[in-house]
């Protein structure tokens, strides 16, 4: 039990993960519905239920979709904490600019990837068709619903009980493209 609940809107929409006794405090406030449940059992002098995993909100809550943010924990969530070279997974991977800023690239989704030390230092201020290595994906904007931030819509995806309702919001991010 890692007390995590998914927030969903009416509309089943993802809105935001909350603690479990923030969701309990929904449910019996009215305010949601609890859709899934997990095997732990909350109980109380008066009443026993199951813990919520996922809930649905009864109203729908009107929300403006906010722009999905360029951050360091974005470009690794959005690159699988990959090097876009090499393919390898290291902890200490930098953040790139696949045409250097020195040669006009620009400081955005489609010109940053995650890279590993050893493919920086071999690419250098050099875009990748000079120093002859490929980048294993295109870099680009992710599309997605933004309102849980990116790196935590990835890993939400990991857990099942909620996957069903995150996949169709992210569809690309499955397939292995953006």
């Amino acid at each position: 039990m890692d007390g995590r609940v998914l927030v969903l809107n009416q509309n089943y929409e993802p809105l935001h993960i909350c603690n479990w006794q923030r969701a309990v405090a929904l449910i019996y406030t009215g305010k949601a519905l609890s859709v899934e449940h997990d095997s732990v059992m909350l109980r109380s002098p008066s009443q026993e239920i199951r813990m919520p995993s996922v809930v649905r909100l009864y109203d729908y809550i009107s929300r403006p979709l906010p722009e999905i943010k360029l951050s360091r924990r974005a470009l690794l969530a959005r690159d699988d904490h990959k090097c876009q070279y090499c393919g390898e997974s290291a902890r200490d991977l930098t953040i790139d600019h696949v045409i250097p800023r020195e040669q006009g690239g620009r400081h955005s989704w489609e010109n940053l990837v995650t890279c590993c030390r050893k493919c920086n230092n071999k690419k250098g201020n050099r875009t990748p068709r000079q120093t002859g290595i490929k980048l294993i994906k295109r870099p680009r904007r992710p599309r997605f619903i933004p309102y849980l931030s990116f790196a935590t819509f990835r890993a939400a995806l990991r857990n099942e009980a909620w996957r069903d309702y995150l996949e169709p919001f992210a569809p690309q991010l499955l397939d292995g493209s953006y």
